[in-house]
């Protein structure tokens, strides 16, 4: 009985490491890496602008800036700012 829960913590033990590893090493390639220069890292707050014609919120990244204001689509940039009721 003594041999049969010795191999038994063993092979608990190593399916332990082995998952613990591969855990790690997958965790390490999917890091995102952020190089000088290149794009905002996913986890970096971007600032946020107003369509001028239909007020809605959207990531300057996304904006199209046109006779200076800023749209969501070419849509509403030849539709030109919306006059307030």
């Amino acid at each position: 009985m003594g041999k049969f829960l010795f191999w038994a913590a063993v092979i608990i033990g190593v399916l332990l490491v082995t998952r613990m590893l591969t855990h790690y090493a997958a965790n390490q390639r999917n890091k995102p890496t952020q190089k000088k220069g290149g794009p905002q890292a996913i986890n970096e707050p971007e600032e946020m602008v107003r369509c001028a014609h239909c007020q809605v919120f959207l990531p300057r990244s996304d904006a199209l800036k046109q006779d200076d204001h800023l749209w969501c689509g070419p849509e509403h940039a030849k539709k030109g700012v919306r006059q307030p009721r």
